[in-house]
């Protein structure tokens, strides 16, 4: 088992942990830090041979199970075999999600459906199976990861997904106070931009163009983001219970270049109020 490179061995000895979608991308980099912080990791996801061959490249501690997150019955599977083989259930990382490019005048019903079911219904699937099979009547309850996005002011051509994230994040407020009494602690954790496979799907001057919009000038790395999980999975995780923390190079804040093209002077300065002498 490989080491943590920026956490303290063994911080997360003797947990277990389910990822979602943990079989490419941001989910399988949480799954390998998790791992590395010396905990048993369960990925899930649909695709068994891919998930088969991520488990194997994560490690000896890691196992596999498909599973469909987007109903109760699908959900209720996938804890039912982490329990089976691990006899407990401490971290769930609620990573898996998606969305598809489209004006939002072009989204249909279904397709509208398709984003809320496995965004905002895979998470709360998971969490309430999660919640009830294990953490409600362990000792030490558990923790709860809701991956969302940023920037939070909305996301130009996915009406659907900032939608269902900002939905998400209410949620992790919510079941954050409801399931308190039961010492389950409820974090959201908001990814900007990120280097991933699936990013670079994309043209060239898709994530090139991704990336100019951070202040940072640079796309997130993977393990940047399993750095937070991992975090979020340790004792410090649970007095953040009902946060967003955001990871995204300060890109909520960002509205492109200041100052914006064309509002500099013949002087090349940014014009400014007159001021009246006193």
């Amino acid at each position: 088992m490989a080491d943590s490179r920026i956490f303290a061995d063994g911080l997360l000895e003797g947990r277990v942990a389910l990822v979602t979608g943990g079989g490419t991308g941001l989910g399988k980099a949480a799954a390998r830090e998790l791992h590395a912080c010396g905990a048993t990791v369960t990925i899930a996801g649909r695709r068994a041979e891919v998930l088969e061959a991520a488990a194997g490249e994560i490690g000896s501690h890691c196992d596999a199970v498909p599973g469909d997150v987007r109903t109760a019955e699908g959900a209720g599977a996938i804890v039912e075999t982490v329990l089976a083989r691990h006899g407990r259930l401490d971290v769930l990382v609620n990573n898996a999600g998606g969305q598809y490019f489209a004006p939002a005048e072009a989204i249909e019903p279904k397709g509208w459906r398709a984003v809320f079911d496995l965004n905002v219904g895979g998470t709360l699937h998971m969490s309430r199976a999660a919640a009830g099979g294990w953490m409600r009547s362990a000792p030490d309850g558990g923790t709860i990861v809701n991956v969302t996005l940023s920037p939070h002011h909305g996301l130009a051509g996915m009406v659907h997904s900032s939608a269902a994230r900002a939905t998400v994040e209410g949620l992790t407020r919510k079941l954050a106070a409801e399931w308190a009494a039961d010492g389950i602690a409820v974090i959201a954790a908001a990814a900007g931009h990120f280097d991933t496979e699936s990013l670079r799907k994309y043209p060239e001057q898709v994530w090139r163009a991704a990336a100019r919009t951070v202040p940072l000038q640079r796309l997130g790395r993977e393990e940047e983001h399993a750095w937070l999980i991992a975090l979020l999975a340790s004792p410090l995780g649970r007095a953040l219970s009902g946060s967003v923390v955001t990871l995204d190079g300060a890109r909520d804040n960002w509205f492109g270049p200041w100052p914006p093209p064309g509002l500099r002077d013949k002087g090349g300065e940014v014009p400014m109020e007159e001021r009246r002498p006193r």
